[in-house]
């Protein structure tokens, strides 16, 4: 009989009054109660706390945590920094989950493979059903298709914490939730469906929303500078029109300037490609909607401004994000509970097939190294393939006693583990298969995701990517090339391996 899941519900909020309905939501569905809800008010300092009238089984088991007005990246943090169960399901405060939500949760979660670390929620968005949609109802329906949108989405707590959670450089929604889960999918981790559902009304809006979200274009210069140019297809996220608003923009600002300038001809042809590049936009936006005369209105009204606020936005965009780049920073992945650590390259020098305890020789600054991480807590192992074991070129006799002396001149180690396997004999445990660091995790009671690996050749990272680990690599003589532009971390030396695992602390 499986353990039940256990979660905690983290709902960042701006004070919006669809956050009662949430909650009554919430509390009325059948299945298992979270731990606990963490509310995230993320309005400024100094605002008062939500009007809360709580019943029912989560008046015991929610609590109000300040981010303070920080935006939902910020917000989300603070919400699955203060959890401590195993999974985080974030629910946004305009939703309403679905009456059977909590036992469709849990039942999403069970029996999860390791590296799926993420559940995705279906969103469902109302439509009329009596007119066709507006442009601003087409916006919210696209939640319906988002990748990664965390308007109902559960996490491993670990894996948070493994690549450092949200980015908070992101200060609107959306991109922020895309950037998580290309770290995450950089770490060979997976983010599937579930089956559970939420309802997203779609909320009243005045007639100058959708340029106020041409903000958004900015965010996308920042992925853009951190994930490159091919983000939009890694994270499922449609092309957009930045192209046409940017041409059309230079038109207009053209034919400004040649009207200005006595160059008739040339304003008159500018102010042609302007009008063109903005009649096709509000035709594109107005053709599918109810064309009401509100809606034509405000399509005509907004489409003429539109493109040079999404410009403006994307240039603004594009020189923070160079200058966000340039000052570092960014999520930080919490500290390792345990590092394991590859031998012959890494923690000694690399004599092939060493029978000889004598010619253990320990690697530069490995031995003050270990004792850092020693003295922070972090727990150690050794995984190490020794396919000469296989292939007869040495004894396991042989191989335990010169992983004697490497333990003698740098342990003391928690765990110790090798595979003797030939690379012909197929076996789930010689790197690049993740067997040798997956028992050595468990071994040392230590979840995968939160350990770390530190190697010096693609093997060592292939294996750390396929459990689940955060991997360093040190280059030596003998690392290719390739491996070292595939490392998602590399370090010069073993002693600066260790100082980006331990430097890098939320």
């Amino acid at each position: 009989m499986r353990a039940p899941v256990r979660y905690e519900v983290v709902i960042p909020t701006a004070g919006r009054p669809t956050l009662e309905t949430l909650l009554a939501a919430l509390g009325a569905a059948d299945g298992p109660l979270p731990d606990r809800v963490l509310l995230v008010d993320d309005r400024s300092p100094g605002s008062p706390p939500p009007a809360l009238r709580l019943r029912g089984p989560l008046a015991g088991r929610t609590s109000v945590l300040r981010s303070g007005g920080r935006g939902p990246a910020a917000a989300r943090n603070v919400g699955w920094r203060a959890a401590r169960a195993p999974w985080v399901a974030f629910l946004d405060d305009d939703v309403i989950p679905s009456a059977g939500w909590r036992a469709a949760l849990a039942a999403d979660l069970c029996g999860l493979a390791p590296d799926v670390v993420g559940s995705q929620g279906a969103i469902r968005v109302p439509l009329p059903r009596d007119r066709r949609p507006t442009d601003w109802e087409r916006n919210v329906a696209g939640l319906e298709h988002a990748r990664w949108a965390t308007a109902d989405l559960a996490y491993r707590r670990d894996a948070l914490a493994a690549v450092g959670g949200f980015d908070e450089r992101f200060p609107r929604a959306y991109r922020e939730d895309s950037d998580l889960g290309l770290r995450l999918a950089d770490r060979s981790l997976r983010i599937v469906a579930g089956e559970r559902c939420v309802l997203h009304p779609v909320g009243t809006v005045d007639r100058w929303v959708s340029l106020r979200k041409q903000a958004g274009n900015a965010d996308d210069a920042l992925m853009a500078a951190l994930r490159g140019r091919g983000w939009r297809d890694r994270a499922g996220a449609p092309p957009g029109r930045l192209a046409r608003h940017a041409a059309t923009t230079a038109a207009g600002v053209a034919a400004a300037v040649a009207a200005a300038a006595g160059a008739r001809r040339l304003a008159v042809a500018a102010a042609g490609l302007w009008l063109a590049g903005t009649g096709e936009l509000a035709w594109a936006r107005v053709a599918p909607g109810p064309r009401t005369r509100e809606e034509v209105t405000t399509m005509a009204l907004t489409s003429v401004a539109l493109p040079p606020a999404a410009t403006a936005h994307r240039l603004a965009g594009t020189w923070r994000a160079h200058r966000l780049v340039r000052a570092g920073g960014g999520p930080a992945p919490e500290r390792p509970l345990a590092v394991l650590l590859d031998r012959d390259g890494t923690l000694i020098e690399d004599v092939p097939y060493n029978k000889d305890p004598s010619r253990v020789l320990a690697r530069p600054g490995v031995g003050a190294a270990l004792a850092r991480l020693r003295g922070t807590g972090v727990r150690l192992a050794i995984v190490s393939n020794q396919s000469g074991i296989g292939r007869g070129r040495l004894t396991r006799e042989q191989a335990d006693a010169v992983m004697d002396r490497a333990v003698e001149l740098l342990g003391p180690f928690d765990d110790v583990r090798i595979c003797p396997h030939r690379p012909e004999d197929g076996c789930a445990c010689r790197k690049p298969a993740p067997g040798l660091l997956l028992d050595a995790a468990s071994a040392l009671g230590v979840p995968a995701l939160r350990c770390a690996v530190i190697g010096d050749i693609g093997a060592d990272v292939r294996a750390a990517q396929a459990a689940g680990m955060r991997a360093v690599l040190v280059p030596t003589a003998v690392t290719r090339p390739q491996e070292i532009a595939a490392a998602p971390e590399v370090a010069p030396t073993f002693a600066a391996a260790v100082d980006r695992l331990l430097w890098e602390v939320v």
